[in-house]
């Protein structure tokens, strides 16, 4: 399938409602038989996320007739989840939802498509950037020599700060110890904070022990059912080291090249769908959970606007030494950089 008749099809599906299984199951991709493809998650089981990825599994199947039947796993469930990029580059299972900024040490482009700190506010333009800027081929870039094709991301906004020290401006965070992964560990370390790249499991044991000041865990509900009010008396607003989110959909490309043009449009339109829907339950839930802080004692501190855009300037210039000189980074920012411009952003 051509970029433009992928992009056809997402687009002419979406201005139908999605109303779309007639086309996709037809009966010549029945006859064919059903393929049976394995998904890990990120996400625990029973977690609002995880239910959200059973949706997309569901969706794919309808979509398709039941010709491509997606059996979803919770993180950790198949294989330990750090161990999970290998595993679906191998076949131990052939898609994995995951979270760029994992493996932005090792590939300099995945702290640019999973989320920039000091970056897009809205979720809505960072998504713009993967669909109308060029961003899809580029990720899609950043895994192919792997053997493996990104499919398409699941775009939604902020992650709060969780802290025991009261912050209300940047450069309060200077001198504090913070959890912070990908692109975030390298501008917050340039903004003065000791950064320590714990693991997701470790956030709210780190924090009870003092081990951390402040941490970015996940979105707002999520802590909350982790307990994150426990342990940290503040939460501070926006997010600004990861202001919006992409979590992606990537898949083994010797099974992906296995799908036919109608299935891997099945794959993307699905992921938009989900991408949307996640995003809207989290925008509603993030003001009945917001709530519940308040009323477990946390104070919600929102910094100031002026100060998150004076220091969107020297975040800048952390993004250009993160690339490290990878020319796909490096192509990432750049264009990031001049759609935040168009947006006054920068």
């Amino acid at each position: 399938m051509t970029k433009s008749t992928r992009r056809h099809f997402i687009r002419a599906a979406g201005a139908a409602g999605l109303a779309a299984p007639a086309v996709v199951a037809a009966s010549s991709v029945r006859a064919q038989g059903t393929i049976q493809w394995r998904m890990q998650a990120l996400w625990g089981g029973g977690t609002t996320p995880m239910l959200y990825e059973e949706k997309f599994c569901d969706r794919v199947r309808e979509l398709t007739g039941g010709s491509l039947d997606i059996t979803p796993f919770a993180g950790g469930q198949i294989v330990p989840s750090a161990q999970a990029f290998d595993a679906v580059r191998g076949g131990a299972f052939q898609l994995m939802k995951t979270f760029d900024g994992y493996t932005a040490g090792k590939i300099p482009a995945h702290g640019f498509s999973s989320t920039v700190p000091f970056g897009f506010p809205e979720a809505d333009q960072y998504e713009a950037w993967f669909y109308e800027r060029g961003g899809l081929d580029m990720a899609a870039r950043s895994y192919a020599p792997a053997g493996l094709t990104y499919v398409a991301p699941t775009v939604y906004g902020e992650e709060p700060i969780h802290s025991k020290v009261e912050i209300r401006k940047i450069a309060d965070m200077d001198g504090l110890k913070g959890r912070f992964v990908g692109l975030a560990s390298a501008v917050m370390a340039d903004f003065g904070v000791a950064v320590s790249p714990l693991p997701t499991s470790e956030v709210y044991s780190a924090l009870d022990k003092g081990l951390i000041d402040f941490a970015d865990r996940g979105d707002i509900k999520a802590n909350y059912e982790e307990g994150l009010h426990e342990v940290a008396k503040y939460l501070i607003l926006p997010g600004v080291h990861q202001p919006s989110t992409a979590t992606c959909y990537v898949a083994n490309t010797a099974a992906y090249g296995q799908l036919d043009d109608q299935q891997r449009a099945a794959l993307a339109v699905a992921a938009r769908e989900v991408s949307g829907a996640l995003r809207q339950n989290i925008i509603v839930d993030n003001a009945e959970y917001l709530s519940k802080y308040e009323e477990a004692g946390v104070e919600v501190i929102t910094l100031d606007a002026d100060d998150v855009i004076e220091s969107r300037k020297k975040a800048v210039e952390s993004w250009a030494k993160a690339t490290k000189g990878d020319e796909l980074a490096t192509e990432m920012m750049e264009s990031q950089k001049q759609l935040m411009q168009e947006m006054r952003l920068l």
